[in-house]
């Protein structure tokens, strides 16, 4: 089991990410609410994670933090959650919001995430509870920064174009519909925002 990994960020494009680690890549993929925590580029970083092994493949799901991990853990225990889908939950969720969520029977949230119904939502809610209930939760409000247009308009467009076409990227990896995908970001984007900065308020727009 390979449980975290220690290494150098060779590439990042949400969800994934490729982290070189004594000279050997591995793929990984994270929740988004991990994946903006994420160092630059060349930068060394320290993830938890999950492998996965199946007939037709090897998968390696990484974490910010050891309570994402176990909580990715518990998730995929749950009948009819998958490592896919469970990545989708805690990218529209961080863990405690989630956590939050069961405690409070919120099955409103949990539907609005791609992939998941009312029955699965229900069953989640039940099967979750009795795991989660010693766990506690802390949530802090997210700051939205207002950003102003850049002097370079050719610059500026290009830019804005690539992070759109990213942050749809990423949406659609994590279950959305194209249209859905597009309507989000197009409702939330501002001049020079980052592709990180366009999913994060387009899953918060959809939640």
């Amino acid at each position: 089991m390979i449980g975290l990994l220690r290494g150098v960020i060779l590439e990042k494009q949400a969800p994934d990410l490729l982290i070189d680690v004594a000279g050997v890549g591995y793929e990984v993929q994270l929740p988004l609410t991990s994946f903006y925590k994420l160092p630059e580029v060349g930068k060394e970083a320290v993830i938890y994670t999950h492998f996965v092994v199946r007939e037709d493949a090897q998968l390696l799901y990484g974490f910010h933090t050891s309570t994402e991990q176990a909580l990715f853990r518990q998730l995929i225990k749950a009948n009819g959650i998958g490592p896919k889908l469970a990545l989708t939950i805690l990218s529209g969720l961080s863990a405690q919001q989630f956590v939050r969520c069961v405690q409070h029977d919120d099955i409103s949230t949990l539907v609005k995430l791609p992939g998941v119904g009312k029955k699965t939502a229900e069953r989640l809610l039940i099967e979750m509870r009795d795991r989660l209930k010693d766990w506690g939760v802390t949530i802090s409000t997210p700051v939205t920064e207002h950003l102003v247009l850049s002097g370079d308009e050719v610059d500026s467009f290009e830019l804005v174009e690539s992070a759109e076409q990213d942050a749809i990227s990423a949406l659609v990896a994590l279950g959305y519909s194209q249209l859905q995908a597009s309507k989000a970001v197009q409702k939330v984007k501002q001049a020079d925002m980052s592709s990180e900065q366009l999913i994060k308020l387009a899953l918060r727009s959809m939640i």
